[in-house]
Parts: structure tokens; C-alpha cells; sequence
């Protein structure tokens, strides 16, 4: 597997040059021994007193130095490279659709139960100190358990879902945004109805209230939020609510990745109830744009064990990431070991230090 490199001091790696140089420094000496030895009157006499010779193994020792102050060298330079590393997303919003449509059979047994499990076996996948809220939605959104660590809290509220009618997807967006960031003011009404041209600005105030202005909202790059993510599971179309692509350019401005998920069938299936039909159709084109505006990915799950699938590869990609970050403490480990084997290869072969 191929890991580029980079470094923050490159300058730092001309040290190499001194590598060669103590490679021909050890073979000077290893010359001007045999050297020394030529001046006794009998080198029988020397070979019997010595008895077999070290062989290969008086090399082993030096080679290891050498690899040292190599790694050495190299974390002395600072590399950059990007690995797998745990991930620093702590918290994980599940805003998932309940909206009539969800009742459709063409995933087994129904669509809400098999997202249900499916989201139930994701909680019990994920590591115990992520927390976790859920957002319901259909034609309105709301929190239906708050962020929390408790497991046995999530999967009961999971287990309460109530199917209504209609879809706001970008609702749900919003709701799950205001769960993440609580002091943000975030006005539903007003994004929905056009009331103010800033959604987020005070709404009203108390007569003795002073007035105060808005703090002003600086937009960060698109996923650039490491601390939370938005998992938005639906089977439909939105059909009320705050417009999608509105709701997930918020989710980008404040740098949150939203994972869509698409539960169903792109064809749709028509489904009836309370003397009502009508065909429901997966927008997966609406779900793919929210999820490269927010620099996340789209999941398309068509049956209950692709749902669990895809649940089951959010929760790796949520819990691990690639990060690039330094690794010089790396190399200079590698390096204290090599030398301690160096040394201890010495005293036990030799009973020397090199």
C-alpha cells in the first residue's frame, strides 16, 4: 500500500548525506584491524588463540546503529503521512423518515422496521463514548431523544416511532443542526415561510431587553466539523418543510457532513391507507446533492440486508478516518529500538558495546 510522505522540514533531511560517510568510516576500520593483525609473527598462532570468528554476526550490530541514526535522521525532518487513525467525530445525529411511506413492504418486513433494526444494530456497533441523538421526521421534524451516551435511551426511542404523513427532509437537517449547535438560534418558521430574510435573527424582544446585535455567523469549509456527523435515512421525496439544498448548504457552511441514506426503491411503490394511495418515490438525486455539498457520501439500500450493510460501513467510517498527521514520535521509537537491539546483540555476542 502505497502512503505519500510528506515533511515539514525537508531542509533537515540533507543529515542523510552522513550516512555513506559512516559507511565508509566502518569499513576503514574494519581494515586497518586486518591491518594490525598482519604485524604479528604467526597469524596461525592468532587463529588458534582466537578461536572461530565472529562471522557474519560483527556486522549485524553496526547495521542496526546504522538504521537508527537513519530513522532517526528522518524523524528529525518531521514526516506528515495520512493513517488510519480513530476518529474524533463524538457525536452522531440519526435523523430518520417516519413518514407514511416508510410503511411500504418492498423491504422486508417494512420499511420503517427494517430501518429500525438496522439503526438499533449500528448503536450497538458504535463505541460506547460516541453519543448519539435522533431526529424523526415526516411532516415536521423533532428531537425524539436528545444527545446522549445511554444506549437502552436511543433504542427506546427508536422502538416509538409513529408513522405521519408528508416529508421535510430539510427540516430535519435543521433540527439535527440545532441539536449540534444549541445557540444558534436556528427559526424553522422562518425558513420555511419566509417571515424574515434572516432565519436567524432575533424573532422579538422584551421592552427593558437591551438590543443587541446578532453575532455574525463565519461560514468554515465543507466538512471541515470533526466533532459530530448528521446520518439522514429517507425513502421519499421532500414534500414540505425547509427546501433540502438550503438546509444542506447550512450543514456545509458550518463544515457537518451529512451521510444520506436511501431506503427503497427508486421506481417507487404505491401504497394506501385510510381510503388513500399514492406512488412513493426515492429522490436520490436530492440526497446524493446534499451529500457532496456537505463532502459526506450517499448509500443507496434497497433491501433490509443492504441497510444493515450500510449501517455497518457508517460505523467504520465514523469510528476510524484517515487523518494525516506527524509521525516522527513513530520513527523515533523505531529508532530507540533498533539501537537497544544493536547494543544488546553487542553484550551478548561480543560482550562489548559495538
Amino acid at each position: 500500500m502505497n502512503i505519500p510522505v510528506t515533511f515539514l522540514w525537508p531542509q533537515l533531511l540533507w543529515l542523510l548525506v552522513a550516512l555513506p560517510l559512516l559507511v565508509l568510516l566502518y569499513v576503514w576500520l574494519l581494515r586497518r584491524r586486518k591491518q594490525a593483525a598482519v604485524r604479528f609473527a604467526s597469524l596461525a598462532i592468532v587463529r588458534e588463540a582466537m578461536g572461530k570468528g565472529p562471522g557474519w554476526r560483527r556486522h549485524v550490530p553496526p547495521v542496526l546503529l546504522l538504521l537508527a541514526i537513519a530513522t532517526m535522521l528522518l524523524a528529525a525532518a518531521r514526516p506528515m503521512a495520512s493513517i488510519v487513525l480513530p476518529s474524533q467525530e463524538q457525536t452522531i445525529i440519526l435523523a430518520m423518515d417516519v413518514s407514511g411511506s416508510m410503511r411500504a413492504e418492498d423491504v422486508q418486513p417494512n420499511r420503517l422496521v427494517a430501518s429500525q433494526n438496522a439503526a438499533k444494530a449500528f448503536l450497538a456497533e458504535l463505541p460506547r463514548h460516541v453519543k448519539v441523538g435522533i431526529v424523526a421526521f415526516a411532516g415536521s421534524a423533532q428531537v425524539v431523544q436528545p444527545i446522549t451516551l445511554s444506549r437502552e435511551d436511543l433504542v427506546t426511542a427508536i422502538d416509538k416511532f409513529q408513522l405521519q404523513r408528508a416529508t421535510a427532509i430539510g427540516s430535519a437537517i435543521v433540527v439535527s443542526l440545532s441539536e449540534l449547535f444549541p445557540g444558534q438560534g436556528f427559526d424553522i418558521g422562518a425558513m420555511t415561510y419566509n417571515r424574515n430574510s434572516d432565519p436567524f435573527a432575533p424573532q422579538g424582544r422584551a421592552i427593558d431587553q437591551p438590543r443587541t446585535e446578532p453575532k455574525a455567523f463565519v461560514p468554515v469549509a465543507p466538512g471541515s466539523y470533526s466533532s459530530a456527523a448528521i446520518i439522514l435515512l429517507t425513502d421519499g421525496q421532500r414534500t414540505t418543510g425547509v427546501d433540502t439544498a438550503e438546509a444542506a448548504k447550512m450543514a456545509a457552511d458550518r463544515g457537518v457532513r451529512v451521510y444520506t441514506v436511501g431506503v427503497g426503491t427508486v421506481d417507487g411503490e404505491v401504497i394506501g391507507f385510510e381510503g388513500w394511495s399514492m406512488r412513493v418515490r426515492l429522490d436520490e438525486d436530492s440526497l446524493k446533492e446534499v451529500a457532496r455539498t456537505t463532502q459526506a457520501e450517499y448509500y443507496y439500500a434497497g433491501t433490509a440486508d443492504n441497510l444493515k450493510k450500510v449501517y455497518e460501513t457508517l460505523s467504520t467510517r465514523l469510528t476510524v478516518e484517515k487523518k494525516e498527521t506527524e509521525i516522527a514520535g513513530l520513527l523515533a521509537l523505531v529508532a530507540s529500538i533498533l539501537a537497544l537491539f544493536s547494543a544488546g546483540l553487542s553484550v551478548l555476542w561480543f560482550n562489548r558495546i559495538l
